[in-house]
């Protein structure tokens, strides 16, 4: 690893910002919260992973990625970030290295000519170039290539220098917030800042769900200035240095970038929920609070107040259909982060019983939300192996699974309900509008009808009961042969 990029690892791992590791000794606390990754094992993504999903939710700018085909295939559209404008960012973009550009010490050149069709092809406001494990291995200088792009064609060129060894995802999201404080933050002064401007950090826009929550911004006249990075323009990452609050949504991967900005621009942070009703509740309280004692219309206070009692009013009533069909219901939770005590708190709210929630990717902090939420850290597990899912889930301990992708065959398996809440989802739940669209999931997966036809015996099973006939069954009629004749 380079002295430059082990430095920055270093830097990103000790964090001042959180409180666990402020209460380790200095020895442990400069090793971080990060854990050594066992060769061969699927350590849930790369660094290079983390990077490459924490900055592609910028759509407008170009993603060129510096190495073998396969990492951009990796990592090509790999979480389900929405966009309202440009599409760029969908375009996968590569120096596709060969095994004889490595012989050759050709990267470099093959690396400068690649951004050079990049901007004179699509003319893009940025260019992010991804460092990869095969370029960092044979030495290229990523950095020097990218200023000396943006020099000649008078475009930003950002280096990720991120390759893939130097950790985990979490790692790559953490060295990409970095990067956005090092090389694009402060870079743009807006035309007309407001004392109304925010941050929000740590939100992807994952299925729409920054659409979810951005409208209520919009009725209180709040501007989500720097959207980090879902549905983000480069431009606008660029202004994030004017804001005057920002609401940090995923402390584990992004805890760096909010600091940074305080620290440099004296904007202070608050970390909130969008996921359930009082989670949201109480960040636009606290958004709102804090704008005004940074110099906003103190009516905000009153508004927000207003837009609250509507908004919970109306949510409630949406879900009253719905709320008898999911009450009662036990729900085993697979997920990381700040889902685990989010999800948690709006499941409950609904009346469901969560008999489960895993801790794998969660802080100290989220464990304690956790522990307040349910009473007690019985609930509480750091991993779960597929068979014991499949026991818990086969013995009737819980009426739905709630997870990622990965997780959804144990359920099928055990002929249980599944409801997907991790990235790959295709449905959003944010704000008071996604609770209505989580019930919905959830009553749809828990009372579909043919999961007790499925877990019905079958045929050549004991206990099977026949079906009664009834009129409007099919019958089967016989004719003579004769009436056959002149087919």
């Amino acid at each position: 690893m380079k002295p430059g990029l082990q430095a920055q690892v270093q830097g990103v791992l000790d964090e001042p910002a959180c409180a666990t590791n402020r209460a380790k000794p200095e020895a442990e606390r400069k090793k971080g919260c990060t854990k050594p990754l066992t060769p061969g094992a699927a350590a849930g993504g790369c660094a290079f992973d983390g990077a490459k999903i924490a900055l592609q939710p910028i759509v407008d700018a170009a993603h060129l990625v510096h190495g073998p085909l396969a990492c951009e295939g990796n990592g090509w559209d790999s979480r389900g970030s929405a966009s309202s404008g440009s599409e760029l960012y969908r375009t996968g973009f590569t120096t596709d290295l060969s095994e004889l550009d490595v012989v050759m010490g050709k990267g470099e050149r093959k690396l400068y000519r690649a951004i050079r069709e990049v901007i004179e092809a699509h003319r893009p406001p940025a260019v992010f170039v991804y460092a990869t494990c095969v370029s960092a291995l044979i030495g290229d200088d990523v950095v020097a290539v990218c200023k000396a792009a943006a020099e000649r064609y008078d475009t930003p060129v950002i280096p990720v220098d991120v390759p893939g060894f130097v950790g985990s995802k979490n790692l790559g999201n953490k060295l990409a917030g970095q990067t956005l404080l090092d090389h694009v933050i402060g870079t743009v002064e807006p035309a007309a800042p407001s004392s109304l401007d925010v941050n929000i950090v740590g939100e992807f826009n994952v299925a729409g769900e920054l659409w979810q929550v951005k409208p209520l911004f919009d009725r209180l006249g709040i501007r989500v200035l720097g959207a980090i990075t879902g549905d983000a323009r480069y431009r606008q990452v660029a202004m994030a240095h004017r804001a005057q609050v920002t609401m940090l949504v995923c402390s584990k991967a992004l805890t760096n970038l909010a600091r940074g900005l305080e620290e440099r621009w004296n904007i202070p942070w608050f970390e909130g929920s969008f996921y359930g009703i009082a989670d949201t509740s109480a960040a636009i309280r606290t958004m709102a609070a804090m704008l005004v004692e940074r110099g906003a219309p103190a009516d905000l206070l009153d508004r927000a107040e207003a837009l609250i009692e509507e908004q919970e009013a109306n949510t409630w009533a949406a879900l009253k259909p719905y709320r008898a069909r999911v009450a009662g219901k036990r729900v085993l939770l697979y997920t990381g982060g700040h889902k685990t005590w989010s999800v948690v708190a709006a499941l409950q709210e609904l009346g469901m019983e969560v008999v489960g929630t895993s801790v794998r990717k969660s802080t100290d902090e989220d464990k304690a939300r956790i522990e307040q939420i349910m009473g007690d850290d019985t609930h509480m597990f750091e991993n779960m192996a597929p068979k014991d899912m499949y026991a818990v889930l086969a013995g009737a301990e819980a009426d739905v699974l709630m997870s990622g992708g990965r997780s959804r065959f144990v359920a099928l398996k055990s002929k249980t309900p599944w409801v997907d809440v991790n990235q790959e989802k295709h449905e959003a739940y944010a704000g008071y509008v996604g609770m209505v669209e989580m019930v919905r999931a959830i009553d749809r997966a828990v009372n579909n009808p043919m999961w007790a036809e499925v877990k019905a015996p079958a045929p050549w099973q004991a206990g099977f009961v026949p079906a009664a006939p009834s009129s409007s069954s099919l019958r089967v009629v016989t004719s003579d042969a004769t009436d056959f004749e002149d087919c």
